[in-house]
């Protein structure tokens, strides 16, 4: 005859299940460790192009093994590739572009033209920044980049780290994003179970809510970087500027830290000018402004396509990942803060108070059937 469990024992034996499960967690994210960091940018990557994917099978005869090795090719040709050129074109010129800002003599820049200070709201701040130079001289204004720019590159150049073992993570991640083709809705449909017991149907809202925050980060801050930085690396290439590759890889970097492309491509501009040519100079002027002011529009048009979110809770999110956590933090930090902003309205629920209109309408109502 067995006795029954005592309270005492009940407590030990939840206290023994509840350790064994963390140290089972602990042990496999150990183990998962060196493919933890590839395994969150193939699911970012997926689950943004996960439509795309769904919609190119149903062209292919539905054929899934044709699709996913058509993704797995766009991947490597469009996003990987290029972005696996861009480090390393900066860690190989970092110290070149630093002895080149070093070497540069003193030159002063001819007088801003007339017509530059007609420019709507920034042309007179451009004039008289450029008045200033051309008195002044190139050596307090390097003075004032130097560092910055030296410090800027090593930064980079560490955040690559050795290339080999960037180029090896990329590979990894396109191996894993194929994977997750393959299956995307088996492991869709155990994080959705997984939810689903820790907050029910609220738990599935917010799971859906976090794939179309990734979406619309992927729409809005990756799609605009690459047409920012391929269309500013395109005005640089014609109009003749050096170090194109290099310069439109730093635009690609700086466009994903929402700094944008106008850091780069306005000393490009001050460069023709100083080297007398005029006309290539207001051609890359005025292709600078329309490249440098699009992401205004195209950036929150993309994520309102991708995510019905509010646009300050993106940014916030974009840039405190992006220094959190990296570049992978570009799309982790959208997907907490939501998570987090969608719970707290589940939790609030009913208890806001109504809006100021809300609050007047029966009042103006009962004041027009008085009037009638």
């Amino acid at each position: 005859m067995t006795t029954p469990p005592t309270a005492k024992t009940e407590l030990t034996r939840t206290l023994l299940a509840v350790l064994s499960i963390a140290l089972l967690l602990f042990t496999s994210l150990w183990v998962l460790r060196p493919f933890i960091g590839a395994l969150i940018w193939a699911t970012m990557v997926v689950v943004a192009t996960w439509p795309l994917m769904t919609h190119l099978q149903q062209r292919l005869w539905g054929r899934r093994t044709l699709a996913v090795a058509v993704m797995v090719t766009a991947l490597l040709l469009v996003l990987f590739v290029p972005l696996s050129i861009a480090l390393a074109t900066v860690v190989a010129n970092a110290d070149r572009v630093i002895d080149l800002a070093s070497s540069l003599p003193d030159t002063h820049l001819p007088e801003p033209p007339t017509w530059l200070a007609s420019i709507p709201l920034i042309g007179e701040t451009l004039s008289n920044n450029w008045h200033h130079i051309a008195t002044q001289g190139l050596t307090p204004l390097l003075a004032m980049v130097k560092p910055y720019l030296g410090e800027a590159l090593k930064w980079t150049a560490a955040q690559a780290g050795s290339l080999g073992l960037v180029g090896l993570q990329f590979l990894l991640t396109v191996a894993l994003a194929a994977i997750l083709y393959s299956s995307g809705e088996g492991a869709a449909r155990m994080v959705r179970g997984f939810s689903r017991r820790l907050a029910g149907e609220q738990g599935d809202q917010v799971i859906t809510l976090a794939g179309q925050a990734i979406r619309g980060v992927a729409l809005g801050i990756v799609v605009t970087a690459l047409v920012q930085s391929v269309l500013g690396g395109l005005g640089l290439w014609v109009s003749g500027v050096p170090f194109a590759g290099l310069l439109t890889a730093v635009m690609l970097m700086l466009c994903l830290a929402q700094i944008g492309a106008l850091p780069v491509l306005l000393p490009a501009v001050v460069w023709l000018y100083w080297n007398g040519d005029n006309t290539w100079g207001t051609v890359l002027l005025l292709w600078t402004l329309v490249v440098g002011t699009m992401d205004n529009f195209l950036r929150p048009w993309l994520i309102k396509k991708g995510a019905d979110l509010p646009l300050l809770l993106i940014f916030a999110g974009v840039i405190g990942g992006l220094l959190a956590f990296g570049l992978v933090g570009l799309f982790i930090g959208p997907v907490i803060l939501a998570v987090t902003y969608t719970l707290l309205l589940a939790w609030i629920g009913d208890s806001l108070p109504p809006l100021p209109e809300e609050l007047n309408a029966p009042l103006a109502k009962s004041r027009r059937s008085r009037s009638r």
